[in-house]
């Protein structure tokens, strides 16, 4: 199932004209500031203005400076073949970054901007939403007390055709070059090296966090950026990832949503009443062993079930998803995702959203096998849109005429090859400091919770790397940051997970030997 998915970050605060600010003295200079033309729909690809402001995180008053602009993507020529546009925040009171953190951030789709975490998530500035992620007006943003900025300098990258990147012209052979899985990874790890050169960030540690498709991006590049540029991480957040190229057709791919299932019956209070009464979190672990020990092995029998097992197996799916075991024999055992999304609340007329299934929505007609849209998705847009180009172009102050590709044209992407789960682990294997932290929405129908923990598992299949990677949980959908609870302590996990896998002055980077 490849859809568009989502994902994104949080951003910044009101700032004044725009002026270039004197660094640190211990700091080095960095680029020159060259500001974009206001009117023109014409990329400069090479330009960037600053801008400053400050926010208070966790009580504290946190100062920063503000780049948003572009850096070329280079051939092996030397010449800029497309503009990648970056938005980067740096705490401004750092006298010395070789210790400071530099998290880069990426949202998926394929093909949408970096929008989502910077001002959903975890930048200084953040939209105006409700406590449970539905939009308000006036549309606007706001500052973000739960921001990681405090810990970390933080820059959210938009890869070609999205945002404000773009190819330098209609002769560049955009599909070839940038809208595939190994395409994407190999260029943006070129530009990586070129940002951390420009801003003198090589001693940083360094942190790759991707959402949605963008965890198959970060995934894919952790390896390429220690193998092609000898950069080394200390971690990777994947925020509700994809299946990173992990086999999981048949069986698997059918028994693996039944988790996801129980979490939206359950939040819908669809279930029976003695699973209804317990929380999600006591019922989960239930579902979750049915899912491995009973009902995977049912789905690989397939044909060879006997009558009496298959009404067994069904009754339990209906009594977990909230379906009828009509629908479930119906769909011999395995209910696929879209229908389960429309059949659920038939019965009040209502659908559940695909990325976040606590949204509804209303379809034309209650028959059907599928949604007429996803209501989370054009929720999310309603509220992002103007909050992304009032924050772009009023207070960070860049001035372009170029539309802002919330998505952009990115079509047909080149999925083959996808072996970035593979990626993950060669990197973690061959770098001691590489920790990963995975963090997943049980309302995600789109990148599941129980799928992003077979991930794991089939990623770290001896359990060596068991030390090193960390999953967690949150009641909400795919961009769980949306929530106001869950905002503060996902932040609050990414916080944790910085301060854990930044390692002590001088600690080496190596595996310990038998005694």
């Amino acid at each position: 199932m490849k859809y568009v998915s989502l994902i994104l970050l949080l951003c910044f605060y009101t700032l004044t004209d725009t002026f270039a600010q004197k660094p640190a003295s211990t700091e080095k200079q960095g680029p020159k500031e060259d500001k974009p033309s206001a009117s023109s729909r014409t990329l400069n690809m090479d330009a960037q203005v600053v801008t400053n402001g400050q926010v208070t995180i966790k009580g504290q008053r946190v100062p920063y400076k503000a780049t948003a602009g572009t850096i070329p993507v280079w051939d092996e020529e030397g010449k800029p073949i497309a503009g990648v546009f970056f938005t980067y925040f740096e705490r401004s009171d750092v006298a010395d970054r070789t210790t400071r953190p530099l998290v880069i951030s990426f949202n998926g789709g394929p093909g949408t901007a970096s929008v989502w975490m910077m001002i959903g998530y975890t930048g200084p500035r953040i939209l105006k939403i409700d406590d449970e992620g539905y939009p308000t007006q006036p549309y606007g943003i706001k500052d973000n007390p739960n921001s990681i900025l405090d810990v970390a300098d933080i820059v959210y990258v938009d890869p070609v055709n999205t945002g404000f990147s773009r190819p330098a012209n209609k002769d560049v052979p955009a599909a070839k070059l940038f809208f595939g899985v190994n395409a994407d990874i190999k260029y943006l790890a070129d530009w990586l090296n070129t940002f951390v050169s420009r801003y003198n960030r090589w001693a940083s540690p360094k942190y790759l966090i991707g959402e949605s498709y963008g965890t198959t991006r970060v995934s894919g590049l952790a390896l390429e950026l220690q193998n092609a540029h000898w950069m080394y991480l200390n971690g990777v957040i994947l925020v509700s990832p994809t299946d990173l190229g992990i086999e999981r057709d048949g069986p698997a791919k059918g028994a693996l949503k039944l988790p996801y299932f129980a979490a939206t019956a359950w939040y819908h209070k669809a279930l029976p009443a003695d699973l209804q009464k317990k929380d999600l979190t006591d019922i989960l672990p239930e579902v979750e062993a049915f899912t491995i020990s009973e009902y995977l092995p049912a789905l690989a029998l397939g044909g060879s079930l006997s009558d009496q097992k298959r009404k067994e197996i069904a009754a339990k799916v209906a009594r977990y998803s909230g379906l009828s075991e009509t629908a479930v024999m119906q769909q011999n055992l395995d209910v696929p995702a879209n229908f389960f999304w429309k059949e659920l609340l038939r019965s009040k007329s209502q659908t559940v959203g695909r990325l976040d299934s606590r949204y509804l929505g209303i379809d034309s007609k209650d028959a059907g096998i599928s949604p007429d849209y996803n209501a989370e998705l054009t929720s999310w847009l309603h509220s992002f849109t103007p909050a992304i180009n009032m924050f772009m172009r009023e207070e960070l102050n860049y001035k372009t005429d170029l539309k802002y590709y919330m998505f952009g044209p990115t079509f047909p992407w080149d999925n083959t090859n996808n072996h970035t789960g593979e990626n993950l682990r060669q990197a973690m294997a061959q770098n001691p400091y590489l920790h990963l932290l995975v963090q997943s929405g049980y309302y995600d129908g789109a990148c599941d919770y129980f799928n992003a923990k077979y991930n794991m598992w089939q990623m770290d299949a001896s359990g060596k790397l068991n030390d090193r990677m960390e999953w967690v949980g949150y009641r909400s959908g795919h961009m769980m940051y949306l929530r106001k609870e869950d905002l503060a302590t996902s932040n609050e996990h990414l916080r944790k997970f910085i301060q854990k896998s930044t390692p002590q002055n001088s600690a080496p980077a190596k595996y310990s030997g038998s005694r």
